[in-house]
Order: C-alpha cells, then sequence, then structure tokens
C-alpha cells in the first residue's frame, strides 16, 4: 500500500518501481472521496490528473531525469489562478469563472512536472479565520467536525492534513496559513513578501497578500519554496535580490546557536490559553539549555496591531474588489435596476457575502473624506512604527517566537455573532503581515483538549533559511506536554 513521507522519499519509490504516478493519484482520489463531508475541495481534477500521472510515468520508462517536484500532488487555494480552470475566491460574485492564465507560482509548479489534483475552499476572497465565510459552505476540520480547520485557507490546509495530497498552496494576508496550520497540526509557511510572486492571485490587500505553502515535514515546504520562489517580471513588487531558499543548506548542519526573542505581551496576553503559553515558555526554556539565547523584548504596540491590520486591509480590499461589478464579468442579477448605480447594488449585493460586505463597508468609511487621516494615516503611522521596531529586534537577534492563536480550533459558529471577537483573535500573526517578514507555524505541541497547535517563528526580511533551520531544529524533538 502506498505510503507518503516526503517527496525525496517518494522519488525513491518510484525510481525503485514501489509505485507510480498513476497509484499515487489514485490514491489521493480515493482519500478525497471517502472524505467529501469535510468539504476541503471546490473542484477535483480526477481525469486530468490521472492522465498527466500517466505521461509522468511513460517520461521515467524512457529514462528521462526526474524533476523537482515529478509526480508531487498539490492542491491549490481558489484564489489561485490555473489556467483554463475556474478560480472564484469561493464567491458567488465570481461564479464559473475560468481563469484566461496561470499564476507564475502554478507556472513554477507545472515547470517542474508537479500534479494538481484541484482546487480548495476557502473564506470569501480570503476574508475570513475560520473558513465559514464560503460560497460552497464551510471546511470542517479532520481531526474533530465540530471544529474549525482555521481560514482563510482551510480547505488547503485540510487537504493536507486529511491526506487528500502531498502539499498545497494557500495565502497569507493576515495569518491565513498559519492559523490553519496551526488548528490541523502542520507545517504552514509564509514567506516574506517580494518572495513568492503574487501574479495570478486574487487580491484582498494587496501589500498583504503572499502565498503560502502547507506541508507535513520542512524537506516539502523548503523544495517548494526553492521552487515558487523565484523571479518575476510580472510582479513588480518581488524582491529583486537573489534570496532563494537552498534546499541542500536548511539543516543546521553547523550547530549554529541562535538569538532568540520573545515578547512577554503576548505570552501573557490575557486572550491567550494558559496550557498554549506554558508549552512555548517550556520551549523557550529548552533552547536556552541548549546553549540558545532566549530573552524577553518589550513590545508596547500589541493593542494598535489588530485595528491597524483592519484598517488596511479593509482599506485595500475596498479598492481591490471595486472591479467585481457585473460589467466585464462576475455574477449580473436578473433583478430590474432604475439606473447604474441600482445596477451595481443589486450585482455585488447578490454576488457578495456578508463578510466581504462588511469589510468593504469597512474599507470605504476608513477611506472617506473626513476620516482618511483619523484612521487610514494613523495606520499607515502603526505600520510604519512596527516596522521600524522589528528591525531594530532583528539588529541584535536571529528569531521571534510567539503563538498563532490565542486558542486551539474553536466550535463552528461559535463567533458567529461576534465577528470582533474572531477579528481579535488574529492578535499574534497579522504581525508579520505589518511588517512583511517571513513566518511560520510548526506543529510542535498537543493540548489537553485533544486538539493540535504550533509554535509560530518569525524572521527578518529575505531571511527564510534562518526560519527553515530553527524549525527544523524545534522539530527534530517535538516538545514535551505542558505541565502548568
Amino acid at each position: 500500500m502506498f505510503t507518503y513521507n516526503n517527496i525525496q522519499d517518494y522519488h525513491s519509490q518510484l525510481a525503485s518501481g514501489k509505485t507510480t504516478c498513476v497509484d499515487t493519484v489514485e490514491y489521493y482520489l480515493q482519500n478525497i472521496n471517502k472524505q467529501r463531508h469535510l468539504n476541503a475541495f471546490v473542484e477535483v481534477y480526477a481525469e486530468e490528473a490521472l492522465e498527466k500521472a500517466k505521461s509522468l510515468d511513460e517520461k521515467r520508462k524512457k529514462g528521462e531525469t526526474l524533476k523537482k517536484l515529478h509526480g508531487v500532488v498539490i492542491a491549490l487555494k481558489d484564489v489561485i489562478c490555473y489556467r483554463n480552470h475556474k478560480v472564484t475566491a469561493a464567491s458567488a460574485i465570481l461564479k464559473d469563472y475560468v481563469s484566461l492564465y496561470n499564476a507564475s507560482a502554478v507556472q513554477y509548479l507545472l515547470d517542474e512536472d508537479a500534479i494538481i489534483i484541484g482546487t480548495c475552499n476557502c473564506d470569501e476572497f480570503a476574508m475570513g479565520s475560520t473558513n465559514e465565510n464560503s460560497a460552497y459552505g464551510k471546511v470542517l476540520n479532520a481531526l474533530d467536525n465540530t471544529k474549525v480547520p482555521g481560514g482563510s485557507s482551510g480547505g488547503s490546509a485540510v487537504a493536507v492534513q486529511a491526506d487528500m495530497c502531498m502539499v498545497s498552496l494557500g495565502s497569507d494576508t493576515g495569518g491565513s496559513v498559519r492559523q490553519p496550520a496551526d488548528f490541523c497540526g502542520i507545517i504552514g509557511l509564509k514567506p516574506g513578501y517580494g518572495i513568492i510572486s503574487r501574479y495570478g492571485l486574487i487580491a484582498y490587500a494587496s501589500s498583504f497578500d503572499q502565498i503560502g505553502i502547507f506541508s507535513k515535514n520542512l524537506h516539502d515546504a523548503a523544495l517548494l519554496l526553492e521552487v515558487i520562489g523565484q523571479p518575476d517580471e510580472y510582479d513588480s513588487t518581488m524582491n529583486t535580490e537573489n534570496t532563494s531558499v537552498s534546499l541542500s543548506s536548511f539543516h543546521n548542519k553547523e550547530n549554529r546557536k541562535f538569538k532568540i526573542a520573545y515578547f512577554n505581551e503576548m505570552l501573557q496576553h490575557p486572550s491567550l490559553d494558559k496550557e498554549i503559553s506554558a508549552a512555548i515558555f517550556q520551549t523557550i526554556e529548552s533552547l536556552g539549555n541548549e546553549g540558545h539565547t532566549a530573552d524577553a523584548v518589550t513590545f508596547d504596540l500589541i493593542d494598535y496591531i489588530v485595528p491597524a491590520y483592519y484598517v488596511l486591509t479593509t482599506a485595500e480590499a475596498s479598492s481591490n474588489l471595486s472591479r467585481y461589478d457585473g460589467v466585464r464579468y462576475g455574477h449580473r442579477s436578473n433583478a430590474p435596476v432604475k439606473d447604474l448605480n441600482d445596477f451595481y447594488f443589486q450585482n455585488r449585493s447578490e454576488g457578495f457575502g456578508k463578510e466581504v460586505k462588511r469589510r468593504i463597508m469597512l474599507g470605504t468609511f476608513v477611506l472617506s473624506s473626513g476620516y482618511y487621516d483619523a484612521y487610514y494615516s494613523k495606520a499607515q503611522q502603526v505600520r510604519k512604527k512596527l516596522a521600524e521596531t522589528v528591525t531594530r529586534i532583528f539588529e541584535k537577534y536571529d528569531a521571534i517566537v510567539l503563538p498563532n492563536s490565542p486558542t486551539t480550533a474553536f466550535a463552528i459558529g461559535q463567533n458567529e455573532k461576534d465577528p470582533i471577537a474572531t477579528y481579535l483573535a488574529d492578535i499574534f500573526t497579522v504581525f508579520a503581515n505589518l511588517t512583511g517578514v517571513p513566518a511560520i507555524s510548526i506543529p510542535l505541541y498537543q493540548h489537553s483538549n485533544g486538539m493540535p497547535f504550533g509554535l509560530q517563528i518569525i524572521t527578518k526580511k529575505q531571511d527564510e533559511q534562518t526560519l527553515l533551520q530553527l524549525s527544523d531544529i524545534l522539530m527534530s524533538k517535538k516538545a514535551e506536554p505542558a505541565v502548568i
């Protein structure tokens, strides 16, 4: 029977004839069919994936050299364009829209012979932390179907969690890769802003959005980052320096000792579950005992990060989503209209879900005359202050460790009547997006309630190498249950 450990081992199985790409795709298709109730996939490309698998098996028979992602089965979040396939951002406003081109990240995957098995469910336009805000219905956490998988990339996380693909791509605007990874007990990597091209990623907030990676091991995450973290002329916000991760050097072979910072203001925050706090403090102590430096650093901006994040992202969303008006593409209402404004109103009212409407209205408000300086300008000032703070910290330290979420995965519908509670739950993840630094969630812990949770690590810009090296150290010795 086929078993999957990592891409390296999978390629060894293919080379030795223990498995084939066709057998592998059939294995994942069976798992997807068995677990349809999780609602992780919007579309599954069964026939197409099998045809690609057959062609790759033929290539191997001819003795062709295996490319980096030969036969690797990958799922895409429904905000990433794949030519001649639907991409809807889980929204009725884009129902049945078919992409005319490949996102650059997708093209890089295909160039290395990856197999795209399907498109994953998500919060509409990537707006949400629970994957309950989707035109296709909510996604369920495979470990406990009464719990949310996190969002907005919940479908991509569950696809990896429940063994429905090897790795998947999501997007992270304020924690939408790290928080689902935390809730689902897998790895969620958000590279720094400008490392992976955003060309072909449907925009929520353009100065925050970043394509991210879900996997069950660091080797796979590093390999995918190596493949898709390439320069791209179609994205003017890409870093121009060569910052690609070398797969051969993400292990800490030199036994490097790291200088690590943590914020007591976050680890002792009243919203943080005591067991999560104790587990992270235990890890910090363990790192210190092994010769690494771990220091508490004062961080007095914690009360400003969530408000600044939501002011800025909703403002950008208000602008980005104005293009969805039913004129050139997207949902067009059948209701009678009086004038052009009424035409737009009907199309957008029917096409957008409640959470998207809420964020568009909030963003329009903070950009409006009389409120721009009071809210938007102030939020930009906070963002600049945060960037200066994180730059100073990384002058002395290699990394910062912090939680991903105040709690483990919570019950479906728990915050339905209180969206502010959901927004405040982003308190630990939006920091990395506001400052544009790389961040990762690694699955180290098990809560007494039976659900997993992870540790978030962030490093300075263009230093994904250190991020992966420190993660490798911690993943090699998973933490013991915390004593509180």
